[in-house]
């Protein structure tokens, strides 16, 4: 090897093809990039290359480290995309150590059960780059930002959530967060800033503690986050990225890469190692490598059936499990963790209806009402009408709801958890029925006979 510094090695955002690359300087390097890399092109500068960040890509460059010395400018990057092994006095990644029940930080308020204080051990172990995969209702959001608030270099945040849940994100932000002030003391009575972006349009942001943006508007924002330095990116619903071909998961990817990023945390309800290669996506982003290539874990992990979709083999399963569970992935059930829960656990997700379908549907029930009222010829005709618009109004704002509620039931029923949703419209009964016909639901009504009634509830 050559003595001294021989080049950079640096990782940017290449102007040209819009993705995070790997620029090296120096001519040695640079010529022996353009013979071992053919996806590599020339920079601007002089004895400059660019070359796209794979796997395979990496590991040509840890050969040309091997024969002229490079100056790396971005370690945290070069750690995370080549293993902590590849830095000169580094260890191996570790297993995560056995969990403890850790204590949160003076900046959250509010109080874990002793699952939720060894998922906070866990996030703090893992240095917040690790996939939360508890089962529904055992306080995933809750456990993060308890995690947020004990790392001390953990804003900004940006957390990227299904449409639905972006305003609970904020509510239990407000709840469960106390604000720092500049100086360093926190405030009680204050929560911290939190931004929730609801445009495509391009824009500069604002300065926040949090900001708050759904997975399909994503995309269009991603060059004013790039603009920003986050220090933590929290994936909430996870599996929306578990297909690496979508806009969704360059997004995610290119958030991910950030140079400032220190800390990764996807959250899941649920159990994705059941999904076949669709776990390679979302493990590479929280934990790059641990799976290897995506063609190298689908040829140790997967089998390819007959409509081409790559899946885990049976006899590997578990193999697969063991790996998540021993360097990213935290997985507890309800059954395993009765002791700390309540006996009934009441849980109150605040949603966003359709606003525009209710206020036109809205509008119609008004005018109908308003020409009804023309027409009455008794106090108990205008009653009437009052009565009608208030059970007409009732069943729009249930109609408004819907999209959030069909997703929510799609969630559960992922995890393979009976569910009994209740009713009042039939309408909307009707409507839960179709959107759902994939799961098979089963029906109880009024208006069935007997038996049908009791052949749906024992087949439940």
């Amino acid at each position: 090897m050559e003595t001294g510094s021989a080049g950079g090695l640096e990782y940017v955002m290449d102007k040209y093809s819009n993705a995070w690359s790997w620029k090296l300087t120096g001519s040695r390097a640079v010529g022996m990039a353009s013979q071992l890399i053919p996806q590599s092109w020339y920079g601007d500068g002089p004895d400059e290359v660019i070359v796209p960040d794979k796997p395979e890509n990496v590991e040509r460059i840890k050969q040309i480290m091997g024969h002229c010395q490079l100056e790396v400018r971005s370690k945290s990057a070069w750690q995370r995309r080549a293993g902590k092994d590849a830095m000169p006095g580094s260890r191996k990644t570790a297993p995560i150590e056995r969990l403890s029940k850790a204590t949160p930080g003076p900046q959250f308020r509010g109080k874990l059960l002793g699952f939720q204080r060894e998922g906070l051990d866990f996030l703090i172990k893992s240095n917040g780059n690790a996939l939360l995969a508890d089962e529904m209702g055992l306080g995933k959001t809750v456990q993060t930002l308890s995690y947020i608030a004990t790392e001390k270099n953990a804003f900004p945040v940006l957390v990227v959530a299904p449409l639905v849940t972006l305003k609970n994100w904020e509510r239990e932000i407000d709840k469960f967060l106390k604000r720092r002030s500049k100086n360093g003391r926190l405030v009680d009575a204050s929560s911290p800033t939190s931004k929730l972006i609801r445009r495509g349009r391009r824009k500069i942001l604002e300065k926040s503690d949090f900001y708050i943006i759904n997975y399909e508007l994503l995309e269009k924002r991603v060059p004013d986050f790039l603009k920003v330095n986050l220090k933590t990116l929290v994936c909430d619903e996870v599996h929306h990225m578990r297909s690496k071909t979508t806009k969704k998961h360059s997004a995610i990817r290119k958030i991910s890469a950030m140079p400032s990023l220190e800390h990764r945390i996807g959250l899941s309800g649920t159990p994705i190692y059941n999904h076949g290669s669709e776990i390679w996506p979302i493990v590479d982003v929280l934990s790059p490598g641990l799976l290897g290539s995506y063609s190298e874990f689908c040829q140790y992990f997967c089998y390819v059936n007959a409509r081409g979709k790559s899946l885990v083999l049976e006899n590997k399963r578990r193999l697969l499990r063991e790996k998540l569970h021993k360097h990213v992935m935290l997985r507890r059930k309800k059954s395993e963790v009765l002791k700390d829960l309540q006996d009934k656990v009441r849980y109150q997700e605040y949603i966003d209806a359709d606003i525009d379908y209710y206020r036109r549907e809205l509008r119609k029930i008004w005018n109908r009402l308003k020409e009804e009222e023309l027409e009455s010829k008794t106090s108990l005709d205008k009653y009437s009408s009052y009565q009608r618009a208030i059970q007409s109004e009732r069943q729009v704002a249930g109609l408004a709801k819907m999209p959030h509620v069909i997703n929510f039931v799609q969630n559960i029923m992922e995890i393979e958890e009976s569910v009994v949703v209740f009713c009042h419209h039939k309408s909307i009964h009707k409507l839960l029925n179709e959107k759902l016909a994939e799961f098979e639901p089963r029906t109880v009504i009024g208006g069935q006979s007997d038996r049908v009634r009791q052949e749906n509830i024992d087949s439940f």
